[in-house]
């Protein structure tokens, strides 16, 4: 990718009506980066675009330079259950969605490392590598990256931990084909503070120092709405969180972060306010400083 000549931002954006309205919502609001569903995340009902539908994605992406594309799974795949059929179950769905993003010309599939269910940290992680493993059998060359996003620490979900996701990363066969997407928001539920200069660059540091920097691929810019090390996660609007703008301000500014997309996941409205607008200014203020 060359340098960018505006900042690498965008939001989740809904596919309601096509594919390709996504991309136009991103181009209304000059987002060179969308994230999108390429299904209704919330069903196991499984659907692959025609080549209709796949041909006017591609073309309506050419004419709003939409730099970059990623696709969410659905919140319904544990990679990391330990039950036989229930991991079955979604290691095929993630392998559809792979295809699927491979035929829409995703960049990148975002997904959450999964719940180890009361099995346990080491069980969870074993498990979800082994489905990973399997779902990259299937490649044919032509999967997206799959990234593997930090969570907030509920429950028994994995990917709080730099440590945990560095394990998964660590143990599957295709790492070519690995990388991570940092929630801000989920991070400091997690308790990574990212407040303050000195905190985002102590936070920063101990993801390269456990993970690596290169293996970062994604930004969820989302500011939270409950405390640091919460384990709670709610997003809230950019510097009106616990994190606050300074927090981001140090995220925008980070040269080294220039050229990774910066999605919003915040609330799309407030009254008849546009909230994706006044969150996308707010972060490309933040980096004129």
């Amino acid at each position: 990718m060359s340098h960018p000549t505006r900042p690498l931002i965008g939001a989740h954006f809904s596919v309601a009506g096509g594919l390709e309205n996504a991309l136009h919502q991103a181009a209304a609001l000059d987002c060179p980066a969308v994230q999108i569903f390429t299904k209704n995340a919330r069903t196991w009902k499984e659907s692959m675009p025609d080549s209709a539908q796949i041909d006017r994605f591609k073309q309506v992406r050419e004419e709003t330079r939409v730099e970059v594309v990623l696709s969410h799974c659905s919140y319904l795949i544990n990679i990391a259950a330990t039950d036989a059929a229930k991991r079955e179950k979604a290691a095929q769905a993630l392998i559809k969605e792979m295809e699927r993003s491979a035929l829409l010309g995703v960049d990148h599939v975002v997904l959450h490392p999964g719940s180890h269910l009361a099995a346990g940290m080491d069980k969870g992680i074993e498990t979800a590598i082994a489905t990973l493993n399997q779902v990259m059998a299937e490649n044919l060359g032509d999967f997206p990256m799959l990234l593997l996003e930090t969570t907030a620490g509920m429950g028994s979900g994995i990917g709080s931990r730099f440590e945990e996701l560095a394990a998964i990363l660590q143990g599957v066969n295709q790492k070519e084909n690995f990388g991570i997407c940092l929630d801000t928001s989920h991070i400091f539920a997690a308790g990574y503070d990212i407040r303050t200069p000195e905190t985002y660059a102590e936070t920063i540091a101990e993801f390269d120092r456990i993970i690596g920097l290169s293996h970062l691929k994604a930004i969820h810019t989302n500011d939270s709405i409950p405390p640091l090390d919460s384990k709670k996660d709610r997003h809230a609007h950019i510097g009106q969180g616990c994190i606050g703008e300074m927090g981001f301000q140090c995220l925008m500014q980070d040269e080294r972060l220039e050229l990774i997309p910066k999605i919003l996941e915040t609330p799309k409205s407030d009254g008849d306010v546009d909230m994706d607008q006044v969150n996308l200014d707010k972060l490309r203020q933040l980096k004129q400083g």
